[in-house]
């Protein structure tokens, strides 16, 4: 049976403090870790604790600086690729849940680090590492509406390869993967939120693919990229 069970009473993340501790004390406050457990946390936990956020009268200098490319602008909307390779709305730039008027929070500088460190942490206090994923709200194309999508990783493949399975009457799949880690991400996010103040979520139940991956798997390469 798959649950989902959000890790509740952490403290509001400022830069410097100890992440992986934090949640690990709402672990021990949700009963401890299982095997094949994965921990869902919140981007905006894991930049405030790396310091990546700022105060700055001029969003749209740090968007385009955030920025590797902009893909699409419309007055005040920039749809940018980030130095990550995420193609998303502002690079990431988000002025919700920030520390205050006037500041923003950026993208961790690398996501799938920021997830490895909290796993390897969360290994040597409980003795056993959940795999990690650092999920953030991403709109996706002719879809109203954001979901969550994991942009970094560990101890886990973020796609989950059929290719060369057969389906039920025997047909062999040529092209089907699935991004499970962004579908473990919108999964976590039904008890996270932006509102509701729950910054992460333990997904029990749900064998990952097992290996050590990194979201720029997910990312669509150029050559298949419809959408440039």
């Amino acid at each position: 049976m798959l649950e989902i069970l959000p890790l509740t009473g952490l403290p509001e993340v400022r830069p410097g403090d100890d992440l992986a501790a934090l949640l690990g004390d709402a672990v021990e406050r949700a009963g401890g870790l299982e095997d094949e457990d994965v921990m869902v946390v919140a981007q905006k936990a894991v930049s405030k604790a790396e310091g990546r956020v700022e105060q700055t009268d001029d969003v749209v200098a740090a968007i385009l600086r955030e920025a590797r490319a902009v893909r699409r602008r419309r007055g005040g909307l920039v749809i940018a690729e980030t130095k990550h390779g995420f193609v998303c709305a502002s690079a990431g730039v988000d002025l919700s849940n920030a520390p205050g008027e006037g500041w923003i929070v950026l993208l961790p500088e690398d996501p799938d680090a920021s997830a490895a460190r909290i796993r390897a942490a969360l290994g040597e206090r409980f003795g056993r590492e959940p795999a990690v994923i650092v999920s953030d709200s991403f709109g996706r194309a002719w879809r109203q509406g954001t979901t969550d999508i994991a942009i970094g990783v560990a101890g886990m493949r973020p796609l989950l390869d059929l290719r060369g399975e057969h389906d039920s009457r025997g047909y062999q799949l040529v092209s089907t993967m699935i991004a499970v880690a962004d579908e473990l991400a919108g999964a976590a996010e039904l008890v996270m939120g932006k509102a509701n103040g729950v910054p992460a979520a333990i997904v029990r139940g749900y064998a990952v693919p097992p290996g050590d991956g990194s979201a720029s798997e997910l990312v669509m390469p150029p050559e298949r990229d419809l959408f440039p």
